[in-house]
Parts: C-alpha cells; structure tokens; sequence
C-alpha cells in the first residue's frame, strides 16, 4: 500500500524522491499491523501493539542514509530553559525527553519502544525499524553551543536542539543491515488515474464518516475555562477540597455545563454508570455526578484519581496537579469518544485519551 501511494506523488510534487504524508504513513502502518493508533492522543507514541510504544515516521534520506528529524516540541516549557547552556541545558532537554517518554509508558503500559521509519529516495521506500531510547542523560556529550541551537550526544544518538523554536531533533540512520527496500514508479498523470477511477466506480464507493463532535467526541478541559486556572480544591485536586475527610485519590474531571447545553444526549443521564475505557486497557465503572453534571468520576471515586495521579502524573499524595504538570507533559484536556456500544450488562461504551492545548476545549466549543 506504500507503494500505491507513493505512486500518486505527482499530486503534490515533481521530485522524483516519492511523496508520503506523515499521516497516511501512520494510518496504513496501524490498518496493516492492526496497531493501536494513538496519533492523536498527546503521547510520545504514535501507534501501539500491545505492550510496544512505535514512534512512526516518514522522511528524505540523504546520501549517507541519514537524516535529522523532529521527535519532541517544548515550546510551554521554554521560560524553564532561560538561562541555561551548554551541557546544562542539553542535560534538561534530555530529562523532558525521558520525562515525556515515561509519562506515556504509565498511561498506556508500555515496556518496548521503537521507530517504524519509511525512509524516501530516488525512486525507492528504504524501510526499517531502529531503537526508540530514553537520553542517556548522564553521558550526554556536547557537541556544540551556539546562539541558535545545540547539538549533543548520548553515546547512543545524535541530538540538536533548536533554541528559538524549543524543537529537539534527532539524527536518524539506516541500519547496515535489516532494512527493506520497496521499488517506486511514480506515476506521470495522476489526475488521470484518478478521473477514471472515481468515473467507473463513483456510485460503489463508501464514503469514510468523519468524526462528529458532540456525537462521537466531546474534548474536556482539566483546568476552569472561566479563568484558565487549575483549582486548587476541584477537579484533579478535589482530594484537597474541605467539608468532609476525603481519599487521597478523590478526583473528578470537569465537565462544563456547554457540553451538556450543546451536546445533551453525549453522556448518559447523571448518576446512570458507563464504561470508560483508558488507554492502557483497563475499563473502570464510570458515570456523570454533581450539580449541573459538571463532573465525570469513577466509581469507586478513586479509581480514576489512582490512574491519573499516581500511575499517569508520578504525583505524590497530597502532591497538587498545576499547570506545570500540564506543559510539562504536553496536555491540558481530554478527548472522551463515544464508541457507540455497550456492554453485556447494557451500559453505555466510552474511551478517554489525552490531548494538547492545539485540540483543546476552547476550539472545540466554538
């Protein structure tokens, strides 16, 4: 199928090096090898097969089979990187790196890691799978220090960090051995391909439905959308709320009364239970609670707080969640999906992921 594709690449560019979109790189590696595709989600990975994380990627090769690629952004976190330098600095990117890296094993459960990568040349797929590691932080070796970036390595990889951007690169290499070369023959009039297909085939073909918010996805945010804040006593931290003794793990996340005026049949009525289905596997009993619906929770409460405190965020008890967790970490919201089933007992299916700021509730809701 990447060769399929790769053939249309006179749709997009007169190189004769083929055409391959990210995305569709990471569609077909998931159809094909029935991955989990956590593209969207806010995590180091792009896709999963049971326990292994894959970071899929597609690029130009240069003459020396090599390139040097985009695998982390720290744009929220560049005010923490002010001042620093040199080894220092390289020595911090790396410990973001690691630290993002870890916070998407505890949520999905992962215990391998590697990149599936879809390198381009001339005529040619070259494709090949090579390790996905944590910096090695404490053998960090700079390599140089300039105004616009740094460069350092492990001992393992090679790193360059862009300093106005806050963008960290690393240099990929075709392996000597074990790589697969898939021969490309770029068709010369696509449009034409195209044109004959959808003529001959137009009343057989399927349209693919796209996502409809508030039907198949509603995005709520972890932190008030009235001031912006992570409150200290509600929500993620609701375990410090006052009134009454509570569990460590009490938490509850937001769920804002628009979502209920724009979109009122998403959830099940308050108090009804539903499954909610995370993303390491596990499925907890989970149902809309408080007044006006504005929070979703677990049942028992602290099963939900257990997942995102102490196995997602590494939280200590009594340790509150701030914003810096979030941009640490590279999210602000979650996205809840309708999976449209239920189970043998007749509640209602749902799946919850992570996702960044780009997709956030602010831009949902308009």
């Amino acid at each position: 199928m990447l060769r399929l594709m790769a053939q249309l690449s006179r749709l997009f560019s007169e190189n004769n090096v083929p055409y391959l979109d990210y995305r569709l790189t990471e569609n077909l590696f998931c159809r094909y090898f029935k991955a989990m595709n956590d593209a969207r989600s806010c995590t180091a990975y792009d896709a999963r097969i049971s326990c292994v994380g894959i970071g899929i990627k597609t690029f130009i090769l240069n003459k020396k089979d090599q390139s040097i690629e985009k695998i982390a952004e720290f744009n929220k976190l560049k005010k923490t990187l002010e001042g620093l330098h040199g080894l220092d600095l390289a020595r911090k990117i790396g410990q973001y790196r690691n630290d993002r890296m870890i916070f998407a094993n505890n949520t999905f459960d992962v215990t391998e890691t590697q990149y599936h990568i879809v390198g381009r040349k001339e005529g040619l797929l070259r494709i090949f799978n090579c390790p996905y590691d944590e910096v090695d932080v404490e053998n960090i070796h700079l390599e140089k220090d300039d105004p616009t970036s740094i460069a350092f390595d492990d001992g393992k990889n090679y790193f360059i960090f862009n300093k106005s951007k806050s963008v960290l690169m690393k240099r990929f290499e075709v392996p000597l051995k074990g790589y697969k070369d898939v021969e490309v023959e770029i068709v010369s009039e696509p449009l034409g391909l195209l044109e004959d297909f959808f003529v001959r085939y137009s009343k057989g073909l399927e349209n693919t439905p796209k996502r409809i918010r508030g039907v198949d996805y509603v995005m709520l945010p972890l932190y008030s959308v009235r001031d912006g804040s992570v409150p200290m006593k509600s929500g993620l931290n609701q375990w410090n709320a006052g009134g009454r003794a509570r569990h460590e793990d009490e938490v509850y996340i937001p769920v804002p009364i628009a979502i209920h005026r724009n979109y009122p049949n998403f959830f099940p009525d308050r108090d009804t239970p539903f499954a909610l289905h995370l993303p390491d596997g596990r499925v907890l009993s989970a149902k809309i609670c408080q007044e006006n619906g504005k929070a979703l929770m677990s049942n028992p409460n602290r099963d939900l707080g257990n997942w995102l405190l102490r196995k997602v965020l590494k939280k200590k008890p009594l340790e509150l969640v701030t914003w810096e967790d979030f941009n640490h970490y590279g999210f602000d919201s979650v996205c809840v999906e309708n999976l449209h089933t239920a189970t043998v007992d007749g509640e209602r299916e749902y799946k919850i992921y992570f996702t960044s700021s780009s997709e956030s509730y602010s831009e949902f809701i308009e």
